[in-house]
Parts: C-alpha cells; structure tokens; sequence
C-alpha cells in the first residue's frame, strides 16, 4: 500500500491544483466580464462627456453671440436716448419759440387795441368839440347821427404771393 499512497497524495494534490485552476480560472472570467463591463461604461462616461463638450462650447458660442447682440442693442439703446434727448431739446427750443411768437402777436394785438381804443376816444373827444364850437356858433351838427352813410366799398383784396413749399423753412427764429 505504500505504493498507492503516494499516487493517491499526487492524486490529491492534483486534484487541488485542478480546483485552484477552476477557481482561479472563473475568477479571471468573472474579473474579465467586470472589466468589459467597466469598458462598456466608461466609453458610454466618455461619449456623454464628448458630447458634454459639445454642448458646452455651441452654449459658450450662443452666449458669445448673445452678449455681442446685447452690446449692439445696448449701443443702439444709447443713441436712441441721445436722439430722444436732442428731439426733446428742439421741441421745446421750438415751444419757446412759438409761444415766443405768439406772445409778440397778443402784445401787438393789445397794443394795436390800445391804440384803435384811443383813436375813439380822440374821435369822441373831437366831435364832442366839433359839436360844441357848432353849438357856440349855432351851426347845424353835421355829426348828429342824420347824415347819410354811402355804399361800402368793399377794399380790394390783397393778392397773396404763393410761396413754394419748402422755402423759408430753417427760417423760423
């Protein structure tokens, strides 16, 4: 039996050897399929990541456009304001003027008033003498209201000049 029991301890140890190998063996297959699997999603990680990038830099172009419209629009905004403040000042400039005018029109219409005022006043004034030396000299009143008035003549109308369009405007002060 000393002969078998050697063989039979080789056996053994073969056979330990055998299932190492097996067990070593399904772990290296277990820790491959793991491997590919990690592979299969890190190049999954790595395409979100391109495409990440991608987004990120046509994002980074928009914003960049974007900004550049935003300046644009803010530089016309600017030069609108300028152009509503200069159209402010000429209208009011203009106001001034006008209501200038029109208060130069009023105080010579007042003043032509005043003097169509004392004119009446000198014509009341100077047929009151007129009737009074008449009554010291006893002459009829020729101004008592009895004297015949004459047909109207109507004054003759002025012609007015046309004036082109255009001309004299840029004039006005």
């Amino acid at each position: 039996m000393a002969p078998s029991a050697p063989r039979t301890r080789a056996t053994a140890a073969l056979r330990l050897k055998q299932i190492a190998l097996d067990n070593q063996d399904r772990t290296i297959r277990r820790l491959r399929a793991q491997l590919a699997t990690e592979r299969r999603g890190l190049a999954t990680i790595k395409k979100e990541l391109e495409d990440t990038q991608v987004a990120l830099e046509t994002s980074h172009k928009v914003i960049a456009g974007l900004t550049e419209i935003g300046l644009s629009m803010s530089k016309k905004i600017e030069k609108m304001k300028v152009k509503k403040q200069q159209v402010r000042a000429n209208h009011v400039e203009c106001h001034q003027k006008f209501q200038a005018r029109i208060h130069e029109a009023e105080d010579s219409m007042q003043a032509q008033h005043l003097l169509i005022e004392a004119l009446v006043d000198e014509k009341d004034s100077l047929l009151q003498t007129i009737h009074g030396l008449q009554e010291a000299n006893n002459a009829p009143a020729p101004f008592d209201g009895d004297w015949e008035e004459g047909p109207e003549e109507e004054p003759e109308e002025e012609e007015i000049e046309d004036i082109p369009l255009g001309v004299g405007e840029g004039e006005i002060e």
